[in-house]
C-alpha cells in the first residue's frame, strides 16, 4: 500500500491535504511541513474499535496516584508537590541554561528509592560520568545510555524496567520508520507520542528535555506542549547565576509557580527565599527605584522596579522595558503625563526589573509609576517603602488580589511603609511595624512623594 503524504502546521498541529503558505487554523506563515503517513493503519482500525470500551467515572480508582519527591524542593514546588508516577514532563530552555544539570542532580535523590535511566543523545556515557562526578551524583540505581534511536531506547526500557526515564534531549531522537532527520517536526512529534504511551501504559515517569527556538518556545510543533502533562520553562541569562523554573502547564498542580536556583560550581543551588535574592545589592537613596510584591503562583515575591528618565536627544523619545510589558509601560507613561502632569513625552524612558524576573500582573503598576516619577523628579524613594496596586487609564489605583499575603511578605522583609489602593485599606488588618499609605489615584501618590510622606 502506497504511503500517504499529509501536511500539518508546526505551530498548531492542524493537518491539511495540500501545502499552503499560511495555516488556515492559526494564521501563521511558512509553518506548513510535509510528513509521510505510515501504511497499514487502516488494517488495524477494526481491531482497535473492538478493543475500545468505556467505563463509568465512578468505577475509576485514583488511590494509586503516587507523588514522590525529586530531591529539589524548588522543582517539587513547581510540579505541585512532587513528580507523579506515570507522568510526562517537558523541561524546556535555551541551550546551556542548566536543564541537563537539573535533571542529573535529581537522580541523586531518585536513586535512593527508584531505578533511573538517563538517556543522552548529546553526550557519551564517559561525559555523563564526568559531569556526575562534578555534581557529586553517585548512585548504583542510576543507569546511563548514550543513544538516539527510539527503537533501541524502548528496547532498553523493556529490559531494564526503570521507574524514571530522562530523555536528553527530544530533538536528538529519531524513529527509523520515518524518513525525516532527527529534530524535524515529524520526528519530535512521533517520538513524544511514543514516550507518552510508555508513561501511561507502563507507569514510568518520563522527563523530556527540549530546547527552545529564537521566539522562546519549545522547538518543534506547538502540539508537543498539548501532549505532555507538565511544561516547565528554565529561564535566565547565561551570564547571570540565577535561574528561574516556571510552570507553563501542569495537569497535577497550579500553573505559574516558580522555582529559583543559583548556578554554582557544583551545580544548581536552591534559593528558598527569592525575595532576598532579588533585593540584594539594592542602592540606597537612589532615585528611580521602587519595590513591589507580585504573586508567582501561591508564593509572594518581592521585586525591584527601576526606571530611568532622561532628556531625549532626538525628535522621537526612546521607550525600552526589560522584564516589564512594553505596551503596559507605554500606557503608564501616558497616564503619568495626562494625570500627573509630568512631561514624559519629551524624555527617553527605560524600565527594568532586577534579577531577570518578568512581571506580568498589574499589581506592579503602582511601583512602576512611583519609580518613573522618582527618576523624573530626581527624588529618591525611601528604602523601607513598597508599592502595590493596579493603575487605570483615568489614573485611579485599583485593588488587586491576595493583598494581605503580599503585605505579610513585605513586612517580613523589614519594610515599614507600603503604598496600597485606598478602597482596600479598610479591609486590611493592621500589621505591626508596617504603615499603610492608601492612595486613590496617581496624583495622590505623587503628592506623597513631593511632601516627603513616603
Amino acid at each position: 500500500m502506497k504511503n500517504k503524504t499529509v501536511y500539518f502546521c508546526s505551530e498548531c498541529g492542524n493537518e491539511t491535504p495540500k501545502w499552503s503558505g499560511q495555516c488556515s487554523a492559526c494564521g501563521a506563515w511558512n509553518t506548513i511541513v510535509e510528513q509521510v503517513e505510515k501504511a497499514g493503519k487502516s488494517a488495524k482500525k477494526s481491531a482497535i474499535r473492538n478493543a475500545v470500551k468505556a467505563c463509568p467515572i465512578t468505577d475509576i480508582d485514583t488511590s494509586d496516584e503516587i507523588r514522590f519527591p525529586t530531591g529539589m524542593g524548588e522543582l517539587d514546588r513547581v510540579l505541585g508537590g512532587g513528580a507523579v508516577k506515570g507522568s510526562l514532563v517537558l523541561v524546556g530552555g535555551a541551550p546551556g541554561i542548566g536543564k541537563s544539570t537539573l535533571m542529573l542532580q535529581i537522580c541523586k535523590q531518585l536513586g535512593k528509592f527508584a531505578k533511573v535511566l538517563y538517556v543522552s543523545g548529546e553526550e557519551s556515557a564517559h561525559q555523563l560520568k564526568l559531569r556526575a562526578q562534578r555534581l557529586e551524583v553517585d548512585s548504583s540505581q542510576l543507569y546511563v545510555l548514550s543513544e538516539t534511536c527510539l527503537g533501541n531506547i524502548l528496547e532498553c526500557v523493556d529490559r531494564e524496567k526503570p521507574d524514571v526515564l530522562i530523555i536528553d534531549s527530544i530533538q536528538t531522537l529519531y524513529n527509523e520508520e520515518l524518513d525525516s532527520p532527527a529534530g524535524g517536526v515529524g520526528q519530535v512529534k512521533d517520538c513524544t507520542m511514543s514516550l507518552m504511551q510508555l508513561a501511561k501504559g507502563q507507569g514510568v515517569t518520563v522527563f523530556v528535555i527540549g530546547h527552545v527556538n529564537k521566539e522562546g518556545s519549545i522547538a518543534g510543533p506547538k502540539v508537543l506542549e498539548h501532549m505532555v502533562d507538565c511544561v516547565l520553562y528554565f529561564e535566565g541569562d547565561q551570564h547571570m547565576t540565577y535561574r528561574i523554573l516556571r510552570a507553563a502547564k501542569n495537569r497535577f498542580g497550579a500553573t505559574n509557580e516558580i522555582g529559583v536556583f543559583e548556578m554554582m560550581d557544583r551545580g544548581l543551588k536552591e534559593v528558598e527565599n527569592p525575595s532576598e535574592m532579588l533585593l540584594s545589592g539594592r542602592p540606597e537613596d537612589a532615585p528611580g527605584t521602587c519595590v513591589t510584591c507580585v504573586m508567582e503562583g501561591a508564593r509572594p515575591v518581592l521585586a525591584e522596579v527601576q526606571a530611568l528618565i532622561a532628556p531625549t536627544g532626538g525628535s522621537n523619545p526612546r521607550r525600552t522595558s526589560n522584564g516589564f510589558d512594553y505596551h503596559r509601560a507605554a500606557m503608564l507613561l501616558a497616564v503619568l503625563e495626562k494625570r500627573g502632569n509630568l512631561k514624559l513625552s519629551q524624555c527617553d524612558a527605560y524600565l527594568n526589573i532586577i534579577g531577570g524576573l518578568t512581571l506580568d500582573e498589574p499589581a506592579a503598576d503602582l511601583a512602576a509609576i512611583v519609580a518613573i516619577a522618582s527618576s523624573y523628579l530626581d527624588k529618591p524613594v525611601p528604602g523601607n517603602m513598597a508599592a502595590i496596586g493596579e493603575v487605570g487609564l483615568s489614573g485611579e489605583i485599583r485593588s488587586i488580589s491576595h493583598l494581605e499575603q503580599r503585605l505579610s511578605e513585605v513586612q517580613r522583609l523589614g519594610f515599614t511603609q507600603c503604598m496600597i489602593p485606598a478602597n482596600k485599606s479598610k479591609d486590611i488588618k493592621p500589621l505591626p511595624n508596617l504603615e499603610l499609605l492608601p492612595v486613590q489615584n496617581v496624583a495622590q501618590a505623587l503628592q506623597l512623594m513631593v511632601r516627603g510622606k513616603c
